[in-house]
């Protein structure tokens, strides 16, 4: 073999050395540290997931927390659809303050629908996503407030339950109606923020807006692990200032969905998912809920607010890459898999 023929293929397998080296630093580097205590099993396994926080709070107290990856304490992520679950606690609020009632026609603040199949509708219907509008939007792209009050009725109120932005973005709009007939500012986001995050000390990092300047509901908050958490802590001890009857509710299954309420997720047996994609497995969940008392706000790439009742835990868990998350070939987080983790 003459000198520079030997000369390429050192150089080739040089390369290839160093390629593989590389290769094997980076799974080094994205491999998730070891983390000691008794929830260090579920935050590795969360950080293996392109997890960036892991919080774990009860009774108000922050038992434990892990900002894995490019997490930090202080840094907001999108939530996702874990934003959807801010309109059950709208809902409770409004009806404390007099704006509304749930079991009303959506039509009573929503004239356009008198006249139609959608006189039916209520806002119950709306947020339980029973309302038989329909299609229920495009998942991640959200109609505007009034061109989502233009869907057509197809199926009787609470004959199925149907996932996605419509119904949402259908309640910002009697939100608006509702908030200028009282003569207050007309932003149901900025609503919330003055009757109860300022009260709470929390302040989310973004909220996204559609075209026409209005909040989305179904998606669109940034928050911190820590006011997320502290969010779920209000609603664990009751959510004080809500209407009661309208905060039971949120927790009630409907007969379309068992695992679904006004705008929470129910872990329980029968709990039908949002899509192949989400990564809700209902049956799973069931088997793994089973003698718990579990609700939870979840979002796209795994964002995830879990109440675990009877042990009175509030679990934040947020992760980066959301898109990433729902490619071919990901490495999957499975609900069950999680809460099995967590010590007893």
């Amino acid at each position: 073999m003459d000198a520079s023929r030997r000369a390429v293929l050192a150089g080739v397998g040089a390369a290839a050395f160093a390629g593989c080296a590389q290769a094997q630093g980076l799974r080094a580097r994205n491999k998730p540290a070891p983390v000691a205590g008794p929830y260090g099993p579920a935050a590795e396994y969360a950080a293996a997931r392109r997890g960036v926080s892991l919080l774990v709070m009860q009774d108000g107290k922050i038992l434990f927390e892990n900002y894995p990856n490019v997490g930090a304490p202080d840094k907001g992520w999108e939530l996702a659809s874990g934003t959807k679950s801010f309109t059950g606690i709208m809902a409770a609020l409004a009806s404390a303050d007099g704006l509304l009632d749930i079991d009303e026609p959506a039509a009573k603040t929503l004239t356009e629908w008198k006249s139609d199949a959608r006189a039916k509708i209520t806002i119950r219907h709306l947020l339980t996503l029973t309302s038989g509008l329909q299609g229920a939007g495009e998942v991640a792209r959200p109609p505007t407030y009034l061109d989502a009050i233009t869907a057509k009725a197809v199926m009787q109120p609470g004959a199925k339950f149907v996932y996605g932005p419509t119904n949402f973005q259908c309640f910002g709009e009697i939100m608006k109606r509702k908030l200028k007939a009282a003569g207050k500012p007309e932003d149901p986001v900025a609503w919330l923020q003055v009757r109860l995050f300022d009260g709470l000390g929390i302040r989310p990092k973004d909220w996204k807006r559609s075209a026409d300047g209005n909040p989305l509901l179904p998606q669109g908050a940034h928050f911190n692990a820590r006011d997320w958490a502290k969010f779920g802590q209000w609603v664990m001890d009751g959510a004080k200032g809500a209407d009661p009857k309208v905060y039971s509710t949120m927790f009630d299954a409907t007969q379309a969905n068992p695992g679904y309420g006004l705008s929470w997720w129910l872990l329980r047996p029968g709990l039908i998912g949002p899509s192949p994609r989400s990564g809700i497995d209902g049956d799973a969940i069931g088997d793994a809920a089973q003698g718990e008392d579990i609700v939870m706000a979840a979002g796209a790439g795994d964002q995830r607010l879990y109440l675990l009742r009877k042990r009175k835990l509030v679990i934040a868990r947020q992760a980066n890459e959301i898109l990433r998350a729902m490619a071919p070939g990901q490495t999957k987080w499975r609900d069950d898999e999680f809460l099995r983790l967590l010590p007893l």
